[in-house]
């Protein structure tokens, strides 16, 4: 009988420990709460001119190239539209695209000032008739 007592109270101990675990676990963000980083997406869309060669279509592809060699920018990536199905809110009319990450408004637009940046835009600006450009904030 003593064996059963002494079982069923360190259930009833675990038991306590784990709930009372899971309660302060749960306050803990109240009393300490965790920052969540916020991240800068820029990204990119470019309709390249209908008159380029294939070698200028792909010596476009250099521009990207030398925006990953920039500070500031994260994560650099580009590419052409998909062979996505048709669907009416599908735009794959562009020819590139590309997206990076910054970690703060001010490198974002740090970025855009810097003069190997400008450089490059101005050497490669002959190649495309639109840019359209989106900057977005996460958490």
């Amino acid at each position: 009988m003593e064996r059963r007592k002494f079982l069923f109270s360190s259930v009833q101990a675990s038991a306590l420990l784990v709930v009372s675990g899971n309660m302060l676990a749960s306050a803990l963000p109240m009393f300490n709460p965790i920052k969540k980083k916020k991240v800068y997406f820029h990204y990119l869309l470019f309709w390249l001119k209908k008159d380029l060669s294939a070698s200028e279509i792909k010596d476009f592809e250099n521009f990207f190239e030398g925006l990953k060699k920039l500070p500031y920018q994260k994560n650099l990536r580009y590419g052409k539209p998909a062979a996505s199905s048709p669907r009416n809110v599908l735009d794959n009319t562009f020819t590139y695209n590309a997206s990076m990450e910054f970690d703060s408004l001010e490198e974002l637009e740090a970025y855009g000032q810097l003069p190997e940046h400008l450089a490059l835009v101005q050497k490669y600006k002959p190649f495309f008739d639109r840019m359209l450009v989106h900057d977005t904030i996460y958490n």
